[in-house]
């Protein structure tokens, strides 16, 4: 049996455990505002991650369509935060 850091072991516990989706949406909520900015995140009503797919709720038509023009470089900005692809796909709702 080898040995492990600490960050090794909770990176394998959160792959074994499929705990790693639902701590990726926790993350995305706590840090939405650093992730889009201020403006975007104040008109966004909820995110929700669930099978790779983000899916982004808001009540402004505008931001519906700057949210669905940008999305693929939206995932981009995501997946370098979270330093791993964890959206596959974004919904703007």
């Amino acid at each position: 049996m080898g040995s492990y850091s600490i960050g090794e072991a909770i990176s394998l516990l959160l792959e074994k455990s499929k705990w790693k989706p639902k701590v990726h949406e926790v993350r995305l909520k706590e840090d939405w505002e650093v992730i889009v900015g201020k403006t975007i995140a104040k008109y966004t009503r909820s995110i929700n991650l669930y099978n790779n797919i983000l899916t982004i709720n808001t009540d402004v038509a505008a931001l519906k369509q700057e949210l669905s023009l940008g999305k693929e470089q939206l995932k981009n900005n995501i997946n370098e935060y979270l330093g791993e692809i964890a959206v596959y796909d974004i919904v703007v709702k």
